[in-house]
């Protein structure tokens, strides 16, 4: 089967398609023929050896992938071969840009109806992110108000329909170009070049998918108890400390409940999916050049691996 693996690490030249033996599901995993695998920033930083991964060199990159079963191992319950489904391969978030792939069965769920594969592995780890950001850590109720910095990107677009959806009156910071775009999500914009300190008024809570100055700028507007929730980077120690809020950063967790919790929002029409650019599985390289800064769409970048 083709692979699209790093020998070595660096930039994105460093990715080579390689024939390699097909494997097969030990206890507790399922073996995937996958239709398409997702394109994400976190396999940048893998492949640029900033983010720790226990799996020696060679390694197959990619998290999201959304398939067919091929095969299920020992002990796994609830799926069978033939079952459509979508989700990551596991916790260290590679091995997904192959034409079958090994996954942990707990971190998959059935692919929702009326989804192909392209649109499927558009969602989980962006989506999954989003909805932890918003439910698990700042406690989201109808009602209250959220900053969302970053709301036209892959995970600001499902945080601003999550939080909509929950009766939470979403502002996000975009692009002049992405104003509209945040709207038709159901959010309210501010261009991100403006002092949204200056002219909005106390938050229950921010959610920083920008960082650097910007998130800092964030703790203003934050009402005392509030939270601001990262997913971009830890909170230094040095930090400055504004009395009465509360910080997070986490690093998202893909489970089939929080991914069953997804399907029956997009089965419902209650979400809909953000893809960019889709690429065969030979063109890995000029994918990774995208996540690089090369031009391309918004949207999430996709590989094409099925047939």
């Amino acid at each position: 089967m083709k692979a699209a693996r790093i020998h070595s690490f660096g930039p994105p030249s460093v990715i080579v398609i390689d024939e390699i033996p097909r494997p097969k599901p030990a206890r507790g995993e399922v073996l995937i023929r996958v239709g398409a695998a997702g394109v994400g920033p976190w396999d940048a930083l893998i492949r640029e050896k900033k983010a720790a991964v226990e799996t020696p060199l060679p390694l197959i990159l990619g998290s999201d992938l959304s398939g067919v079963i091929e095969e299920i191992g020992t002990g796994v319950s609830g799926f069978a071969p033939g079952d459509t489904v979508y989700g990551v391969p596991n916790p260290q978030f590679i091995g997904a840009y192959t034409e079958y792939a090994i996954a942990a069965a707990e971190m998959i769920a059935r692919r929702p109806r009326g989804m192909d594969d392209i649109e499927a592995t558009s969602v989980p780890v962006v989506a999954v992110t989003a909805w932890q950001m918003l439910f698990d850590y700042a406690e989201a109720k109808a009602g209250q108000t959220a900053l969302i910095l970053g709301a036209a990107g892959n995970v600001g677009a499902y945080a601003v329909q999550l939080a909509s959806q929950a009766g939470v009156r979403a502002i996000g910071t975009a692009s002049s170009a992405d104003l509209d775009f945040v709207r038709s999500l159901g959010g309210e914009a501010i261009d991100r070049s403006a002092k949204f300190e200056e002219i909005l008024r106390p938050v229950d809570f921010v959610l920083d998918l920008v960082g650097g100055e910007v998130r800092e700028r964030a703790k203003k507007v934050i009402k005392p108890g509030g939270i601001l929730v990262s997913a971009v980077s830890a909170f230094p120690e040095s930090s400055e400390q504004t009395p009465g809020i509360r910080t997070a950063f986490f690093l998202v967790e893909v489970t089939t409940a929080r991914l069953e919790t997804l399907t029956r929002l997009f089965e419902s029409g209650k979400l809909k999916t953000q893809v960019g650019t889709v690429l065969p599985l030979a063109q890995a390289v000029r994918a990774h050049e995208m996540l690089a800064g090369a031009p391309h769409p918004r949207g999430k970048i996709v590989l094409k691996v099925g047939a």
